[in-house]
């Protein structure tokens, strides 16, 4: 079978408050028992009503109209099932979007036909503790999302086998984003396409919406078994944060498709084929935890243009855009067929890049394979095993025994005495924070993702119990 792959040589941080949705007990709102009950409900509804639908299975015939319903960021509209995961809806369609904000779905089992669209004249529409499994039709994309300052949280996306992607954010037109999209806590597993790319769980822009900044966060989601493309966070748009996910036995990794200025920090890739991937400027990737992967941990990419710019012809947008001023720091990468690698099928190589205070450690393969080494800065990485430097520069790497002990989590973390400690070769103002959460102590960090600490870790990496509808 033919995939498409990784082509390579070979302060504290803040997190989102999400608002709380009543009880699902029943005991606010009104309780409906058709469509027709809930379509009449929803032209009524006010801010702060609560409409309840009675649990059982609903073959939508109609579209359940959401039109003109404005609620407050205070005072949601919020349209739920009697309990979570107790309201199936079937049929072509289920709840239609239009000029309406502050709006939030819970608890429905998603089973229809079409694409369950929010489109870019809403704002503020909330997808809470659902569960999607779409019809599997070739090409169908399950959600897409359009609208400003939406929330996906705490959903379960699952099932698909064909080409198509799970979650989209794009924005208006052909080259605006959505702006402060939150996508958290949510599962996304067993996506089985074949194909060469295209089943992507979550993809952030498109192409032609590269240098649109979208300012989104993609934080605590778990992805297992995401093998429908090598990128399972696919991102394609400028501004972004991805931080504190778990992607475990998948074909898919993090990748910067395009664009610009994305904040990459915290995530854990496990037992997988492909790590992350970079194209574009101005991104920092730090404190990431990388463990056996079959393909390469880090890949520094190569491009085909140098920059994209407002207003270049298709061809040259779809291009990959060669990095400059990237910085990889601070992150652990652990028996990888490949460390930290790049590209040499395309001409124009990284400008003004940094490799700095990484712990790659391996016992088989190259740990670095880098052909274009000009516009690459490197200090401050540990090396160890029996895995070779590879080209790595002789002055950017001391070779010593950091050790590493696993925790409970089976996370490989620095003991007492190890040399990594204090060892960073820069500051780092702006990262406060290591992989566990514990702040970056002392005259220097350590090196790799994680600070040394006897305290108990604040992250860690994620299990089912921790994400889709019934995570708190």
């Amino acid at each position: 079978m033919h995939r498409r792959t990784f082509l390579a040589t070979t302060g504290v941080i803040a997190l989102t408050t999400w608002p709380a949705l009543p009880a699902m007990a029943g005991s606010q709102g009104r309780l409906v028992r058709s469509l027709e009950e809930l379509q009449a409900a929803i032209v009524r509804a006010t801010p702060g009503s609560v409409i309840t639908v009675a649990n059982g299975t609903y073959e939508v015939a109609e579209p359940i109209a959401i039109t003109g319903k404005r609620g407050s960021r205070d005072e949601p509209i919020v349209v739920r099932a009697e309990s979570v995961g107790g309201v199936v809806l079937t049929g072509e369609q289920s709840f239609v979007f239009a000029s309406s904000s502050d709006v939030t779905i819970s608890g429905f089992a998603f089973r229809q036909r079409t694409t369950l669209d929010v489109p870019p004249d809403c704002r503020r529409i909330r997808l809470t503790r659902n569960d999607f499994q779409l019809a599997d039709i070739e090409g169908l994309h399950w959600v897409m999302v359009r609208a400003d300052d939406s929330t996906i949280d705490r959903n379960e996306f699952h099932g698909k086998s064909t080409l198509g992607i799970y979650l989209g954010i794009e924005g208006a037109g052909t080259d605006a984003m959505a702006r402060g999209v939150r996508i958290t806590r949510n599962y996304f597993r067993d996506h089985t396409f074949p194909g060469d790319n295209g089943g992507e769980p979550i993809r952030l822009g498109v192409s032609p919406r590269a240098l649109s900044t979208a300012g989104a966060v993609v934080e605590f989601n778990l992805f297992e078994r995401a093998n429908g493309d090598p990128e399972a966070i696919s991102v394609k748009s400028s501004g972004n944060t991805i931080r504190h996910n778990t992607i475990r036995d998948s074909l898919g990794g993090i990748v910067l498709r395009h664009g610009n200025a994305t904040r990459v920090e915290g995530n854990y890739l496990l037992s997988g084929e492909n790590g992350i991937r970079i194209y574009g400027n101005d991104h920092l990737i730090v404190n990431n935890y990388i463990e056996q992967i079959s393909g390469a941990g880090v890949v520094l990419g190569s491009g085909n243009v140098r920059d994209h710019y407002p207003g270049e012809p298709a061809d040259s947008r779809r291009g990959n855009d060669a990095p400059d001023r990237v910085r990889i720091a601070l992150n652990t990468v652990l028996d990888c067929e490949s460390a930290v690698v790049g590209e040499s099928h395309r001409t124009l190589p990284p400008l003004g890049c940094a490799v700095t205070d990484n712990l790659l450690v391996a016992d088989n393969g190259q740990l670095v394979n880098m052909p274009f080494q000009d516009g690459i800065t490197w200090s401050g990485n540990i090396h160890w095993g029996q895995g070779t430097d590879g080209n790595a520069p002789a002055a950017g790497f001391t070779r010593v025994d950091p050790r590493l002990a696993p925790g409970p989590d089976g996370v490989r973390r620095l003991t007492a005495g190890s040399p990594a400690i204090n060892a960073a070769s820069r500051s780092y103002p702006e990262v406060a924070a290591d992989l566990d959460g514990d702040h970056r102590t002392g005259r220097a960090a350590d090196v790799g993702a994680d600070e040394y600490s006897a305290r108990r870790p604040t992250y860690r990496p994620l299990t089912s119990s921790d994400v889709g509808p019934h995570a708190r």
